[in-house]
């Protein structure tokens, strides 16, 4: 007997289901190292990008913006949720903690609104509203890289990702050109977080936040030109 999902799913698809398996991989890693689980994040996100482009080049499916959102859900809401948790753990007890947790459990929640609202109302517009979950993932992934270890800042700034992605910020499409230099960076990321001083996570932490700071700039420039 063939599996239902036979002859229906395109090859972004693949790549869309893969990113949800590295999700998994990643909440799994936070248990062992955050760091390790950092990396397997931006691997996600990378694939992300790539179901992406493989869907322009080759077509997608009908079902495809279900399981990408159902994948972000895995990889850009649950892993960060659990990177930003097991930080806090290795240095905070009893409430503190319990601090954390609630952090990343509005993180998780944001996340899966945020999704939602994307694919009823987002999907083809050239732009979105609220900062991405990939870019939220991204930005918690490449600050703990980077070196940002201090519990205390890591859940502020998971906090403050989590009520950035429900607002109402236009952030237009990365261009192509644009999406893969951060993939180039976001490699040197995850294969050499260390060299030079972690320049590549901080490098890719710099480009991520000049996005979510001013891409609602970019936005609103682009469309008072049309």
């Amino acid at each position: 007997m063939r599996p239902r999902f036979a002859g229906r799913l395109g090859v972004a698809d693949v790549a869309t289901v893969a990113n949800a398996a590295l999700g998994f991989c990643a909440v799994v890693a936070a248990a062992v190292s955050p760091a390790l689980a950092a990396r397997v994040l931006l691997l996600a996100a990378m694939v992300d990008a790539v179901d992406g482009i493989l869907a322009r080049r080759y077509g997608g499916s009908t079902v495809g913006p279900y399981l990408d959102s159902l994948a972000d859900v895995a990889s850009f809401c649950v892993a960060p949720a659990a990177l930003l948790a097991a930080v806090a753990h290795a240095a905070w007890q009893g409430p503190s903690f319990l601090a954390a947790v609630a952090v990343g459990a509005c993180f998780v929640a944001a996340g899966v609104v945020r999704l939602g609202l994307y694919t009823a109302d987002d999907v083809g517009n050239g732009h979105t509203e609220g900062v991405p979950t990939t870019l939220a993932g991204t930005l918690l992934a490449a600050a703990v890289l980077a070196g940002v270890t201090d519990p205390a800042l890591v859940v502020g700034f998971g906090a403050v990702l989590a009520a950035a992605m429900v607002t109402c910020l236009p952030y237009p499409d990365l261009r192509v050109r644009d999406a893969l230099v951060m993939g180039a960076v976001q490699a040197l990321a995850v294969l050499a977080p260390g060299a030079l001083g972690r320049l590549f996570p901080r490098a890719l932490l710099a480009f991520a936040l000049a996005y979510a700071v001013l891409g609602p700039w970019f936005y609103r420039v682009g469309e008072g030109k049309r």
